[in-house]
């Protein structure tokens, strides 16, 4: 059976406007009989598919109404998200999606995106070929080693690059036809889920070694062959390897590293805001991390550009940041420290995690441990009794793997943290009727606009002067009435205008740094608006 063309169209996610259709539509293109009588507008559809998915009953049964949404109709799905940003973002991504990529293979309905295995190599090109949209614009790319806390999910981590392109649209409006998710599965190591037979990846142990870069050379000489100004975004890769990719292409090709990048650049935000809410100036906070990853080590090492800026030299910066680990603080001596994080060993005697506390006295406590309930009441209890306003970071994704919850936090310091984490916490009243609202650390504040400001200017490369810039601007978006309710982050309700700041600032940087391609227009606010895709038909 062949369709007609007006059948097609209606199937069609991109094109569909389903009931939206005029009578005269109907007509004109051979519609009628095809759809019920009614003519809806955009705006009913959205209130019928906001009636249905608040009836179910679990987050993952609202992710996967949402994926069928998206599969069907792909304006009324970002008209919602839009109109609905705080409600569905924890549904589209943190952390709803954690769960959702554990169930990827299982909730699988319709292909998305690009996926590229160890068979293909030699063909990576032809297999861009096959991507059906001439211009892309941005690539979100993950191999699914790291999935946010998760570990190991291979394959089915393909439902990150999906969720990330996703709040590119939503957030900072880059049509969705310039998005392009890429699954670079390369294996798993994950034995229970390469065995189970409704799993969809490779189901080989993964690639290592010579093998797996040689793999990623190809895919991003093919990004650079087919689409050369096109932006790729690493995504949950993990650390050493996600280093490695850095350092590899950082300053040849258009690409950042979120995990890396977009947290420092969210958590420098966090911190700055920080220095306003507790009225220590930045170069004076200390800062103490509990773990020692990719995450915590890309803060550190944005935090001591933004320390240098603001006039501290390189070491004395440097130790303004104290690290743990599973064996305690970083101190000098160790000889179990690699060279990112031996420049933070501390001129101190070993220690535990507890003991560091006591001797650092830190300001600003952040969590990138993956292990939930790391700060335990003992830990936030010590960093109430060391200052009056301390700062605690959980940003562990997702909610689950969180080193605390806004509720104890708040409890054990008896009301005096300043509280944000990766993934949203509800707000939290206290015993005298006054409401904390968490901040939420999110890196969709960030990266969004970085990628909207990149296409803006046409930059070439992603020198962290860019990242700086985006910080401040994300800091300076907070308002007074935000500190007023303990969070250190606007709400997530204005993310759009967030965006909008961000690209701003990073357009402007770059054209100062000359690594754009485009010239500086005269109005680049207008430029950044007219640029982005409003959802409607």
């Amino acid at each position: 059976m062949v369709a007609s063309p007006a059948f097609e169209a209606l199937r069609d996610p991109a094109r569909t406007k389903s009931t939206a259709y005029s009578r005269e539509e109907r007509n004109e293109l051979s519609m009628r009989g095809l759809l019920p009588y009614a003519v809806t507008t955009l705006e009913i559809q959205k209130q019928r598919v906001l009636k249905n998915l608040r009836r179910k009953r679990s987050d993952i049964e609202r992710y996967e109404f949402l994926l069928d949404l998206q599969d069907r109709n792909e304006t009324l799905f970002f008209r919602v998200v839009v109109d609905q940003i705080e409600e569905l973002m924890p549904i589209i991504y943190t952390p709803t999606v954690g769960e959702a990529c554990q169930e990827f293979s299982n909730i699988f309905r319709r292909p998305r995106g690009l996926y590229i295995t160890p068979d293909d190599r030699g063909q990576v090109r032809s297999l861009l070929e096959n991507w059906p949209e001439p211009d892309v614009q941005i690539i979100v790319v993950t191999d699914g080693e790291r999935v946010l806390g998760l570990g190991d999910l291979g394959a089915n981590g393909m439902g990150i690059s999906i969720g990330k392109l996703s709040l590119y649209t939503a957030c900072a409006g880059i049509h969705p036809r310039y998005c392009l998710p890429v699954m670079l599965d390369v294996g798993t190591n994950n034995v229970p889920l390469r065995t189970d037979p409704l799993y969809l990846g490779y189901p080989r142990p993964r690639l290592e070694g010579d093998d797996y870069f040689q793999m990623i050379d190809e895919f991003m000489q093919a990004v650079r062959e087919k689409y050369p100004r096109s932006l790729v975004q690493f995504e949950d890769f993990q650390a050493s390897n996600a280093f490695e990719l850095l350092n590899r292409y950082a300053s040849k090709q258009l690409c950042f590293n979120d995990d890396i990048q977009g947290t420092a650049a969210a958590t420098f935000a966090g911190i700055l805001t920080a220095s306003r809410a507790t009225g220590k100036p930045l170069t004076e906070l200390k800062i103490m991390f509990l773990g020692a990853g990719s995450a915590a080590l890309g803060i550190g090492d944005l935090l001591v550009k933004g320390l240098m800026a603001e006039g501290l030299a390189q070491a004395e910066a440097q130790q303004r940041l104290s690290y743990v680990d599973l064996d305690g603080l970083i101190v000098r001596g160790r000889d179990d420290l690699s060279v990112s994080i031996a420049k933070y060993a501390r001129d101190l005697e070993p220690m535990t995690f507890m003991d560091a506390l006591d001797a650092v006295k830190p300001d600003v406590l952040i969590g990138a441990t993956g292990a939930a309930g790391a700060f335990s009441e003992s830990v936030v209890r010590k960093m109430a009794e060391l200052q009056k306003r301390p700062v605690i970071f959980a940003l562990s994704n997702p909610s689950s793997c969180a080193e605390c919850s806004a509720e104890d936090a708040y409890y054990w310091s008896n009301a005096s943290a300043l509280f944000c984490s990766g993934s949203p916490f509800d707000p939290v009243m206290l015993s005298n009727g006054c409401v904390r609202r968490p901040g939420q650390c999110n890196n969709a504040f960030i990266f969004p606009g970085i990628g909207l400001g990149a296409l803006i200017a046409g930059v070439k490369t992603l020198p962290d002067e860019l990242f700086l810039s985006a910080a401040h601007a994300l800091a300076d978006c907070v308002e007074d009435s935000d500190l007023e309710a303990g969070a250190l982050f606007p709400r997530i309700e204005k993310i759009r205008a967030v965006a909008d700041s961000v690209a701003t600032a990073v357009a402007k940087k770059a054209f100062s740094l000359r690594v754009s391609f485009a010239e500086d227009p005269s109005d680049l606010s207008n430029l950044i608006e007219r640029r982005k895709y409003d959802p409607k038909y």
